[in-house]
């Protein structure tokens, strides 16, 4: 099952954004997520956050507040919420924006997520674990960024520069800005993750 999970970054394009929902999708607004929501004229099923960026929301239904004082960020109860009512494959949605550092751990949320991506009016971003196949075209720039220490045994096809059981080192820059080749690249890894940027609008 599917989740959408709306937050409170930047949204430049709501057509572009809105392409990316199903009218299928389990939606959840992390707080003020939920002015983009109405904005795409979007019904959310459940409203989880503080609510101290939010418009509107007296009338709003399936509301789950919190204190402005917690450990955890809004993006991230809303991941949680996905996770406990059985969505495995979840989007986010308006995580990225001029605060980078809500941005940088919204991103590092995909690693809670058993499918995820995370999409914004430029980016598609995923992490790649074991085995990730990305859908694209031709010409489309990728990245392939390890985090949490090395990536290890990496082999990709359908890009312009392959890797063949290789290791792009944390903190060194040799996977940024591949080129997708084909409609579909793979890219495996045998040991650590890297986060997966493709580049779909500029």
């Amino acid at each position: 099952m599917r989740a959408v999970i709306i937050g409170n970054g930047d949204i430049k394009d709501y057509g572009y954004i809105k392409s990316k929902i199903k009218s299928t999708d389990f939606i959840i607004c992390a707080d003020g997520g939920y002015n983009h929501a109405v904005n795409m004229g979007i019904d959310a099923d459940v409203l989880i956050g503080d609510f101290d960026s939010a418009s509107g929301i007296e009338g709003a239904q399936n509301k789950i507040e919190y204190p402005t004082r917690k450990d955890y960020t809004d993006g991230e109860l809303a991941v949680d919420y996905a996770l406990n009512h059985g969505y495995d494959d979840i989007v986010l949605i308006a995580m990225t924006g001029d605060r980078l550092d809500h941005t940088m751990a919204d991103i590092l949320l995909l690693d809670k997520c058993p499918k995820g991506v995370l999409t914004d009016d430029n980016n598609e971003i995923y992490l790649a674990r074991d085995t990730l196949t990305v859908e694209g075209k031709r010409g489309q720039t990728l990245s392939i960024i390890p985090i949490n220490g090395d990536a290890e045994g990496v082999t990709t096809s359908g890009l312009e520069y392959p890797l063949a059981d290789e290791t792009l080192y944390f903190g060194a820059s040799r996977g940024v800005s591949n080129v997708m080749t084909d409609e579909k690249c793979e890219i495996k890894i045998k040991k650590g993750k890297a986060l997966v940027i493709k580049v779909e609008r500029v």
